[in-house]
Protein backbone atom coordinates (compact mmCIF):
# COMPACT_ATOMS: atom_id res chain seq x y z
CA UNK A 1 0.00 0.00 0.00
CA UNK A 2 1.13 3.60 -0.63
CA UNK A 3 2.80 5.42 2.12
CA UNK A 4 1.28 8.69 3.14
CA UNK A 5 1.29 11.10 6.37
CA UNK A 6 -2.16 12.94 6.73
CA UNK A 7 -2.98 15.78 9.32
CA UNK A 8 -5.74 16.15 10.70
CA UNK A 9 -7.25 19.37 13.11
CA UNK A 10 -10.70 19.11 14.41
CA UNK A 11 -12.51 22.29 16.42
CA UNK A 12 -15.91 21.93 15.95
CA UNK A 13 -16.08 21.72 20.19
CA UNK A 14 -14.70 23.10 23.10
CA UNK A 15 -11.41 20.55 22.66
CA UNK A 16 -8.78 21.39 19.71
CA UNK A 17 -6.90 17.98 18.51
CA UNK A 18 -4.08 17.53 15.90
CA UNK A 19 -3.68 14.21 14.53
CA UNK A 20 -0.83 12.92 12.39
CA UNK A 21 -1.49 9.46 10.55
CA UNK A 22 1.53 7.68 9.02
CA UNK A 23 2.15 4.57 7.12
CA UNK A 24 5.18 4.09 6.06
CA UNK A 25 7.02 0.44 5.38
CA UNK A 26 3.62 -1.43 5.55
CA UNK A 27 3.49 0.12 9.53
CA UNK A 28 0.37 2.54 10.49
CA UNK A 29 1.11 4.94 13.10
CA UNK A 30 -0.81 7.78 15.06
CA UNK A 31 -0.01 10.53 16.96
CA UNK A 32 -2.48 13.09 18.66
CA UNK A 33 -2.29 16.18 20.59
CA UNK A 34 -5.29 17.85 22.44
CA UNK A 35 -5.92 21.08 24.31
CA UNK A 36 -9.61 21.55 26.16
CA UNK A 37 -10.72 24.90 26.81
CA UNK A 38 -13.12 26.94 24.85
CA UNK A 39 -11.14 30.58 22.80
CA UNK A 40 -8.40 29.11 22.42
CA UNK A 41 -7.98 27.21 19.67
CA UNK A 42 -6.47 29.70 17.18
CA UNK A 43 -3.21 29.92 19.43
CA UNK A 44 -3.03 26.36 20.10
CA UNK A 45 -3.64 24.48 17.27
CA UNK A 46 -0.73 25.39 14.80
CA UNK A 47 2.10 24.71 17.65
CA UNK A 48 0.48 21.17 18.32
CA UNK A 49 0.71 20.04 15.00
CA UNK A 50 4.12 21.21 15.03
CA UNK A 51 5.25 19.37 17.90
CA UNK A 52 3.31 16.39 16.14
CA UNK A 53 5.61 16.83 13.09
CA UNK A 54 8.64 17.66 15.17
CA UNK A 55 7.77 13.83 17.02
CA UNK A 56 7.84 12.26 13.77
CA UNK A 57 10.58 13.78 12.42
CA UNK A 58 8.66 14.83 9.37
CA UNK A 59 8.89 18.48 7.80
CA UNK A 60 5.61 19.94 6.49
CA UNK A 61 6.45 19.46 2.29
CA UNK A 62 6.46 15.46 3.73
CA UNK A 63 2.64 15.83 4.04
CA UNK A 64 0.08 13.68 1.69
CA UNK A 65 -3.41 16.31 2.71
CA UNK A 66 -4.54 17.80 5.25
CA UNK A 67 -7.83 17.28 7.25
CA UNK A 68 -10.21 18.95 9.31
CA UNK A 69 -13.58 18.21 10.52
CA UNK A 70 -16.07 20.47 8.99
CA UNK A 71 -18.45 20.23 11.69
CA UNK A 72 -21.25 21.21 12.45
CA UNK A 73 -20.42 22.86 15.62
CA UNK A 74 -19.36 26.23 17.14
CA UNK A 75 -18.92 28.90 14.15
CA UNK A 76 -15.79 30.13 15.45
CA UNK A 77 -13.68 26.97 15.52
CA UNK A 78 -15.12 25.42 12.51
CA UNK A 79 -13.43 28.10 10.91
CA UNK A 80 -10.05 27.51 12.26
CA UNK A 81 -10.01 24.33 11.23
CA UNK A 82 -11.09 25.19 8.11
CA UNK A 83 -8.56 28.40 7.72
CA UNK A 84 -5.64 26.41 9.07
CA UNK A 85 -6.23 23.48 6.35
CA UNK A 86 -6.50 25.67 4.00
CA UNK A 87 -3.86 27.84 4.24
CA UNK A 88 -1.47 24.52 4.62
CA UNK A 89 -3.00 22.92 1.84
CA UNK A 90 -2.37 25.87 -0.62
CA UNK A 91 1.33 26.71 1.09
CA UNK A 92 2.16 23.05 0.13
CA UNK A 93 0.32 22.25 -2.71
CA UNK A 94 -1.41 19.08 -1.28
CA UNK A 95 -5.60 18.27 -1.23
CA UNK A 96 -7.62 19.07 1.54
CA UNK A 97 -10.02 16.22 2.99
CA UNK A 98 -13.18 17.85 4.63
CA UNK A 99 -14.93 15.10 7.24
CA UNK A 100 -17.80 15.05 8.71
CA UNK A 101 -17.72 15.67 12.77
CA UNK A 102 -20.42 13.99 13.92
CA UNK A 103 -19.70 10.92 11.65
CA UNK A 104 -16.37 10.83 13.68
CA UNK A 105 -18.60 10.98 17.11
CA UNK A 106 -20.43 7.87 15.87
CA UNK A 107 -17.53 5.88 15.01
CA UNK A 108 -15.83 7.04 18.55
CA UNK A 109 -19.19 5.43 20.19
CA UNK A 110 -19.81 2.18 18.05
CA UNK A 111 -16.97 0.12 20.10
CA UNK A 112 -15.78 -3.15 18.38
CA UNK A 113 -18.66 -4.03 16.54
CA UNK A 114 -19.88 -0.87 14.43
CA UNK A 115 -22.55 -2.72 12.28
CA UNK A 116 -25.95 -0.77 12.12
CA UNK A 117 -27.38 2.43 12.58
CA UNK A 118 -26.05 5.17 14.71
CA UNK A 119 -27.50 8.55 15.19
CA UNK A 120 -25.55 10.98 16.91
CA UNK A 121 -26.77 13.98 19.07
CA UNK A 122 -24.50 16.81 19.87
CA UNK A 123 -25.81 19.66 21.88
CA UNK A 124 -26.26 22.98 19.67
CA UNK A 125 -27.04 24.89 22.83
CA UNK A 126 -29.98 27.35 22.66
CA UNK A 127 -32.11 24.10 23.65
CA UNK A 128 -31.27 22.77 20.28
CA UNK A 129 -29.32 19.52 19.19
CA UNK A 130 -27.06 19.06 16.06
CA UNK A 131 -28.41 15.22 14.44
CA UNK A 132 -27.38 13.07 12.00
CA UNK A 133 -27.76 9.00 11.24
CA UNK A 134 -24.98 6.91 9.54
CA UNK A 135 -24.92 3.43 8.90
CA UNK A 136 -21.79 1.41 9.70
CA UNK A 137 -20.67 -1.31 7.62
CA UNK A 138 -16.79 -2.31 7.88
CA UNK A 139 -14.60 0.66 6.43
CA UNK A 140 -18.02 2.19 5.41
CA UNK A 141 -19.94 4.74 6.99
CA UNK A 142 -22.56 5.93 4.66
CA UNK A 143 -24.56 8.67 5.52
CA UNK A 144 -28.57 8.20 5.81
CA UNK A 145 -29.12 11.64 6.96
CA UNK A 146 -26.91 14.42 6.85
CA UNK A 147 -26.42 16.67 9.82
CA UNK A 148 -29.42 18.96 10.64
CA UNK A 149 -30.94 21.56 13.37
CA UNK A 150 -33.53 19.91 15.94
CA UNK A 151 -35.33 21.27 18.71
CA UNK A 152 -34.44 19.46 21.80
CA UNK A 153 -38.21 18.77 22.34
CA UNK A 154 -38.47 17.52 19.03
CA UNK A 155 -35.79 14.85 19.10
CA UNK A 156 -38.16 11.95 20.09
CA UNK A 157 -41.11 12.68 17.72
CA UNK A 158 -38.01 12.87 14.81
CA UNK A 159 -36.35 9.61 15.64
CA UNK A 160 -39.95 7.83 15.68
CA UNK A 161 -41.17 9.45 12.13
CA UNK A 162 -37.75 9.64 10.79
CA UNK A 163 -36.16 6.01 11.31
CA UNK A 164 -38.65 4.32 8.69
CA UNK A 165 -35.88 6.18 6.39
CA UNK A 166 -32.65 4.49 7.82
CA UNK A 167 -33.74 0.82 6.58
CA UNK A 168 -35.61 0.14 9.99
CA UNK A 169 -38.00 0.65 12.14
CA UNK A 170 -38.35 2.22 14.98
CA UNK A 171 -37.56 0.12 17.87
CA UNK A 172 -35.29 -1.64 15.65
CA UNK A 173 -32.23 -1.64 17.11
CA UNK A 174 -29.89 1.22 16.31
CA UNK A 175 -27.43 2.69 18.93
CA UNK A 176 -27.11 6.92 19.91
CA UNK A 177 -23.99 8.67 20.55
CA UNK A 178 -23.26 12.46 21.65
CA UNK A 179 -22.98 14.93 24.83
CA UNK A 180 -26.41 15.99 23.81
CA UNK A 181 -27.72 12.24 25.85
CA UNK A 182 -25.55 13.96 28.86
CA UNK A 183 -26.26 17.47 28.58
CA UNK A 184 -30.68 16.70 28.21
CA UNK A 185 -31.87 15.26 30.64
CA UNK A 186 -34.25 12.57 30.19
CA UNK A 187 -33.14 12.40 26.67
CA UNK A 188 -31.29 9.22 27.02
CA UNK A 189 -34.32 7.23 28.19
CA UNK A 190 -36.96 9.16 25.73
CA UNK A 191 -34.32 6.97 23.13
CA UNK A 192 -34.47 3.96 24.89
CA UNK A 193 -37.70 3.75 25.26
CA UNK A 194 -38.00 3.67 21.58
CA UNK A 195 -35.23 0.87 21.25
CA UNK A 196 -31.80 2.39 21.08
CA UNK A 197 -28.78 1.69 22.76
CA UNK A 198 -26.63 3.64 24.02
CA UNK A 199 -23.19 3.97 22.45
CA UNK A 200 -20.13 4.36 24.39
CA UNK A 201 -19.94 6.72 26.55
CA UNK A 202 -16.77 8.57 27.82
CA UNK A 203 -15.88 12.09 27.88
CA UNK A 204 -12.68 11.50 25.08
CA UNK A 205 -15.71 9.84 22.70
CA UNK A 206 -18.41 13.07 23.37
CA UNK A 207 -16.74 15.43 20.96
CA UNK A 208 -15.25 14.51 17.56
CA UNK A 209 -10.97 13.43 18.08
CA UNK A 210 -8.37 14.67 15.29
CA UNK A 211 -7.67 11.17 15.32
CA UNK A 212 -10.76 9.85 13.88
CA UNK A 213 -10.81 12.70 11.75
CA UNK A 214 -7.65 11.43 9.92
CA UNK A 215 -9.20 7.42 10.12
CA UNK A 216 -11.93 8.63 8.01
CA UNK A 217 -9.62 10.85 5.86
CA UNK A 218 -8.08 8.26 4.84
CA UNK A 219 -10.40 6.57 2.81
CA UNK A 220 -11.08 9.67 1.14
CA UNK A 221 -7.34 10.04 0.35
CA UNK A 222 -6.88 6.92 -0.71
CA UNK A 223 -9.99 7.24 -3.43
CA UNK A 224 -8.77 10.73 -4.61
CA UNK A 225 -11.49 12.90 -3.68
CA UNK A 226 -9.41 15.48 -1.96
CA UNK A 227 -10.62 18.88 -3.05
CA UNK A 228 -8.27 21.84 -3.76
CA UNK A 229 -8.08 24.31 -0.58
CA UNK A 230 -10.37 27.03 -2.12
CA UNK A 231 -13.31 24.54 -2.08
CA UNK A 232 -13.37 23.67 1.29
CA UNK A 233 -15.99 25.53 3.68
CA UNK A 234 -17.15 24.34 7.16
CA UNK A 235 -20.60 22.68 7.95
CA UNK A 236 -22.95 25.05 8.75
CA UNK A 237 -26.67 23.96 9.44
CA UNK A 238 -27.93 27.01 11.73
CA UNK A 239 -29.56 29.20 8.83
CA UNK A 240 -30.76 31.83 11.19
CA UNK A 241 -29.68 32.44 14.68
CA UNK A 242 -31.00 35.11 16.02
CA UNK A 243 -33.89 37.80 15.30
CA UNK A 244 -33.42 41.25 13.59
CA UNK A 245 -34.16 43.92 15.70
CA UNK A 246 -37.05 44.96 13.70
CA UNK A 247 -38.33 40.93 14.66
CA UNK A 248 -37.61 41.44 17.96
CA UNK A 249 -39.32 44.87 18.03
CA UNK A 250 -42.39 43.25 16.83
CA UNK A 251 -42.85 40.73 19.60
CA UNK A 252 -40.56 37.68 18.30
CA UNK A 253 -37.70 36.43 20.91
CA UNK A 254 -35.49 33.57 21.65
CA UNK A 255 -34.29 31.24 18.77
CA UNK A 256 -35.86 31.37 15.72
CA UNK A 257 -35.89 27.91 15.50
CA UNK A 258 -36.86 25.82 18.57
CA UNK A 259 -40.02 24.68 18.00
CA UNK A 260 -40.43 25.11 14.49
CA UNK A 261 -41.44 22.36 12.19
CA UNK A 262 -38.03 20.79 11.16
CA UNK A 263 -36.50 20.03 7.58
CA UNK A 264 -34.22 17.19 7.55
CA UNK A 265 -32.11 16.31 4.13
CA UNK A 266 -31.89 12.06 3.48
CA UNK A 267 -29.72 10.86 0.72
CA UNK A 268 -32.14 9.20 -2.08
CA UNK A 269 -32.78 5.84 -1.48
CA UNK A 270 -34.75 3.59 -3.82
CA UNK A 271 -37.17 3.07 -1.22
CA UNK A 272 -38.10 6.45 -1.69
CA UNK A 273 -38.84 6.98 -5.50
CA UNK A 274 -42.43 6.26 -5.56
CA UNK A 275 -42.89 9.29 -3.10
CA UNK A 276 -40.05 11.24 -5.56
CA UNK A 277 -42.11 10.46 -8.14
CA UNK A 278 -45.48 11.95 -6.52
CA UNK A 279 -44.21 15.29 -6.45
CA UNK A 280 -42.73 15.19 -9.75
CA UNK A 281 -45.63 14.57 -10.86
CA UNK A 282 -47.26 17.26 -9.37
CA UNK A 283 -44.97 19.83 -10.49
CA UNK A 284 -44.14 19.02 -13.48
CA UNK A 285 -46.34 19.03 -17.13
CA UNK A 286 -43.82 16.45 -18.57
CA UNK A 287 -42.60 14.73 -15.45
CA UNK A 288 -39.75 11.85 -14.94
CA UNK A 289 -41.18 8.65 -14.59
CA UNK A 290 -40.32 6.14 -11.62
CA UNK A 291 -38.11 3.73 -13.90
CA UNK A 292 -36.04 7.59 -14.97
CA UNK A 293 -34.73 7.93 -11.41
CA UNK A 294 -34.77 4.54 -10.81
CA UNK A 295 -32.44 4.11 -13.40
CA UNK A 296 -30.26 7.55 -12.17
CA UNK A 297 -29.93 6.00 -9.10
CA UNK A 298 -28.49 2.45 -10.58
CA UNK A 299 -26.30 4.40 -12.88
CA UNK A 300 -24.82 6.68 -9.89
CA UNK A 301 -26.65 9.50 -9.86
CA UNK A 302 -26.59 11.31 -6.14
CA UNK A 303 -29.58 12.38 -5.38
CA UNK A 304 -31.36 13.68 -1.93
CA UNK A 305 -34.60 14.29 -0.20
CA UNK A 306 -36.04 16.69 2.27
CA UNK A 307 -38.55 15.48 5.05
CA UNK A 308 -40.46 17.27 7.58
CA UNK A 309 -41.15 14.76 10.53
CA UNK A 310 -41.48 11.85 8.26
CA UNK A 311 -43.02 13.15 5.02
CA UNK A 312 -40.90 13.73 1.69
CA UNK A 313 -41.81 17.54 0.87
CA UNK A 314 -38.87 17.57 -2.23
CA UNK A 315 -35.90 15.72 -4.13
CA UNK A 316 -33.24 16.82 -6.27
CA UNK A 317 -30.86 14.60 -8.97
CA UNK A 318 -27.58 15.09 -9.77
CA UNK A 319 -25.39 14.08 -12.41
CA UNK A 320 -21.33 14.06 -11.76
CA UNK A 321 -18.86 15.60 -15.32
CA UNK A 322 -15.59 15.21 -15.54
CA UNK A 323 -15.35 19.07 -15.42
CA UNK A 324 -18.63 19.71 -13.40
CA UNK A 325 -22.33 18.63 -12.38
CA UNK A 326 -25.22 18.73 -13.56
CA UNK A 327 -28.81 19.12 -11.59
CA UNK A 328 -30.72 17.06 -13.78
CA UNK A 329 -33.68 17.81 -11.46
CA UNK A 330 -35.03 19.36 -8.29
CA UNK A 331 -39.10 19.70 -7.62
CA UNK A 332 -40.62 20.84 -4.33
CA UNK A 333 -44.28 19.57 -3.42
CA UNK A 334 -46.70 22.70 -4.31
CA UNK A 335 -47.71 23.00 -0.75
CA UNK A 336 -44.16 23.20 0.72
CA UNK A 337 -42.82 25.56 -1.97
CA UNK A 338 -41.40 29.48 -0.31
CA UNK A 339 -40.65 27.07 2.87
CA UNK A 340 -36.59 26.83 2.24
CA UNK A 341 -36.92 23.24 0.95
CA UNK A 342 -35.57 24.15 -2.89
CA UNK A 343 -32.48 26.31 -0.94
CA UNK A 344 -32.05 23.54 1.44
CA UNK A 345 -31.93 20.55 -1.75
CA UNK A 346 -29.54 23.34 -3.78
CA UNK A 347 -27.44 23.83 -0.95
CA UNK A 348 -26.63 20.10 -0.99
CA UNK A 349 -25.76 20.36 -4.56
CA UNK A 350 -22.96 23.14 -3.80
CA UNK A 351 -21.99 21.17 -1.05
CA UNK A 352 -21.65 17.48 -3.08
CA UNK A 353 -19.39 19.88 -6.05
CA UNK A 354 -17.37 21.04 -3.47
CA UNK A 355 -16.58 17.34 -1.75
CA UNK A 356 -15.77 16.03 -5.28
CA UNK A 357 -13.85 18.58 -6.25
CA UNK A 358 -16.24 20.09 -9.17
CA UNK A 359 -16.02 23.70 -10.15
CA UNK A 360 -19.12 24.31 -10.97
CA UNK A 361 -22.63 23.28 -11.03
CA UNK A 362 -25.10 23.94 -14.35
CA UNK A 363 -28.87 23.10 -14.82
CA UNK A 364 -31.61 23.93 -17.50
CA UNK A 365 -34.70 25.84 -16.79
CA UNK A 366 -37.60 26.40 -19.22
CA UNK A 367 -37.15 30.23 -20.51
CA UNK A 368 -40.52 30.89 -19.70
CA UNK A 369 -40.50 29.49 -15.62
CA UNK A 370 -39.96 32.77 -14.42
CA UNK A 371 -40.12 32.08 -10.51
CA UNK A 372 -37.25 29.19 -11.21
CA UNK A 373 -35.21 31.57 -13.19
CA UNK A 374 -34.97 34.52 -10.51
CA UNK A 375 -34.37 31.45 -7.33
CA UNK A 376 -31.80 30.22 -9.22
CA UNK A 377 -30.54 33.65 -9.70
CA UNK A 378 -30.61 34.88 -6.60
CA UNK A 379 -28.29 31.26 -5.51
CA UNK A 380 -25.56 32.67 -7.62
CA UNK A 381 -26.46 31.21 -11.11
CA UNK A 382 -25.63 32.42 -14.65
CA UNK A 383 -27.39 32.57 -17.73
CA UNK A 384 -24.46 30.64 -20.00
CA UNK A 385 -26.50 29.46 -22.95
CA UNK A 386 -29.47 28.45 -24.42
CA UNK A 387 -31.26 24.94 -25.88
CA UNK A 388 -33.52 25.83 -28.95
CA UNK A 389 -36.74 23.34 -28.34
CA UNK A 390 -35.36 21.53 -25.94
CA UNK A 391 -38.51 20.86 -23.89
CA UNK A 392 -42.17 19.12 -25.02
CA UNK A 393 -44.75 21.76 -24.34
CA UNK A 394 -48.57 21.83 -25.01
CA UNK A 395 -47.91 23.15 -28.32
CA UNK A 396 -44.80 22.30 -29.99
CA UNK A 397 -41.45 22.69 -27.75
CA UNK A 398 -39.52 25.25 -25.62
CA UNK A 399 -36.47 26.52 -25.19
CA UNK A 400 -34.61 25.63 -22.58
CA UNK A 401 -32.20 28.60 -20.80
CA UNK A 402 -28.74 26.44 -19.79
CA UNK A 403 -27.55 27.94 -16.37
CA UNK A 404 -24.17 27.40 -14.19
CA UNK A 405 -23.03 28.38 -10.39
CA UNK A 406 -19.15 28.77 -10.76
CA UNK A 407 -17.95 27.02 -7.31
CA UNK A 408 -14.28 28.69 -8.45
CA UNK A 409 -15.74 31.77 -7.54
CA UNK A 410 -16.09 30.57 -4.03
CA UNK A 411 -19.94 31.16 -3.98
CA UNK A 412 -20.73 30.54 -0.04
CA UNK A 413 -24.40 28.39 -0.80
CA UNK A 414 -25.17 30.05 3.42
CA UNK A 415 -25.15 33.68 2.24
CA UNK A 416 -26.97 33.41 -1.10
CA UNK A 417 -29.68 35.73 -0.32
CA UNK A 418 -33.59 35.26 0.91
CA UNK A 419 -34.71 32.09 1.90
CA UNK A 420 -37.83 30.46 0.10
CA UNK A 421 -36.57 29.96 -3.39
CA UNK A 422 -38.84 27.46 -4.99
Amino acid sequence: MDDFHILAFETSSTLCSVALLSRTAGRERLCTARHEGRGAHAERILPMARELLDQAGLGRSGLSAIAFGQGPGGFTGLRVACGVAQGLAVALDVPVLPVDSLCAVALQGAGEDPAGVHVVLQDARMNEVYAAVYRAGGADWITLQAPALLARADVADWATRESAGWGMRAGGGWMAHGDALDVFPGLDHELVALGARSGLRTPEGAHAQAGTIARLAERAWREGRGLDAALASPAYVRDKVAYTTVERAGGQGGNPLVGAATLTLHDMMPADLDEVAAIEGRVQSFPWTRKNFADGLAAGYRGWVVRRMGAMLGFALVMDAPDMAHLLVIGVRPDAQRQGVGERLLRRCVEHCRQAGLPALTLEVRHGNEGAIAFYRRHGFAQVGMRRDYYPAVQGREDAWIMTLNLAADVDPENTGSRGGS
